[in-house]
């Protein structure tokens, strides 16, 4: 355990330049006193490490030393293959980067570890796109341009509840891949906004620099409104009622809004609870036709019945 952590330590710095102590400690969950420590540990093993006192000091090593990954383990070498498919990196344009860096890694692994490395590559595949994909490009070209240029967005963008494409100008923290779609995360008049890409009509970047908040980073803002949304307060619950034989496909569209597991089927029907922001998703219910019915509320039943009648006037009454 020593071993790894103080290789992390040497990768981090090598990556970082100087790193506080305290940021070290934090990264690796240990103490401060354990990150001085392996310092000397470093020191004492030729790595040529130093620290600089004072308020905005911290550990570093000498310009010019490198160090390769031989001190991976299998297991981390393996880990290395086992990456989403390129469909993520070619939205960005690193496709070809992404299988490049690979076969450096490959040739910069200890010998006995190449060979399960090149297997786990052959052998595990993880496709973050979900299934059935809207066929709609999403293209986040001028989105990663923007957010790598520090500079401000001006998007014209449709909310999923309106035709009308509106105007944001947004200064963007960075973007994140969510089980296949991307977002951007940007400020839009300093309070923290979820853009998500496909609904982005055109983009452009501005020649004026962002003005994020002060010492606030990406991974800060992305939870705090993914939070946000997973503990959005339901408008309306519904109790519905799914025949046993389409429950699965089910639970695999609408398991989202789920609020109350299934009970056991009974006389072919399982009975369980969703949790709308709106009474109008009820609409959505309507694909599943006699596979499923809405028990309650009143207004839930009435608003499927009257998108069916919609429906039938529209294909001739």
């Amino acid at each position: 355990m020593k071993s790894d952590r103080l290789l992390s330590i040497l990768l981090l710095l090598q990556t970082r330049g100087l790193v506080r102590a305290a940021e070290l400690a934090e990264r690796l969950e240990v103490s401060v006193r354990t990150v001085h420590r392996d310092m000397e540990a470093l020191s004492a093993a030729g790595v040529p490490v130093y620290a600089e006192r004072g308020r905005r000091g911290g550990f570093a090593l000498l310009p010019g030393y490198r160090t390769d990954v031989t001190g991976l383990t299998s297991d981390e070498a393996r880990a290395l293959f086992v990456l989403a498919s390129q469909s993520t990196h070619a939205d960005l344009g690193l496709d070809r980067a992404l299988g490049s860096a690979l076969r450096k890694v490959m040739a910069a692994l200890p010998a006995p570890h190449r060979p399960a490395a090149e297997l786990t590559s052959r052998r595990i595949i993880v496709d973050p796109v979900r299934w059935r994909r809207s066929a709609e490009e999403t293209d986040v070209g001028v989105l990663h341009e923007a957010v790598f240029a520090d500079r401000r967005v001006r998007l014209r963008y449709r909310h999923a509840d309106s035709a009308a494409v509106r105007t944001y100008t947004v200064d963007p923290y960075g973007l994140v891949s969510k089980a296949g779609t991307w977002y951007l995360i940007a400020d839009h008049r300093g309070a923290p906004r979820l853009y998500r890409a496909d609904r982005v009509r055109s983009a452009a970047v501005l020649d004026d620099p962002v003005r994020r908040r002060a010492g606030v980073e990406l991974a800060e803002v992305w939870e705090g409104l993914r939070e946000g949304v997973e503990s959005r307060t339901a408008g309306v619950v519904v109790r519905v009622r799914v025949r046993a034989g389409r429950l699965d496909m089910f639970l695999r569209i609408h398991g989202a809004d789920v609020v109350t597991p299934p009970a056991p089927p009974s006389d072919d029907w399982a009975e369980l609870s969703l949790a709308y922001p709106d009474l109008r998703w009820v609409r959505g219910l309507l694909d599943f036709g006699t596979g499923l019915e809405i028990l309650a509320p009143e207004e839930a039943r009435a608003e499927l019945l009257r998108t069916a009648h919609e429906v039938a006037e529209l294909y001739g009454g």
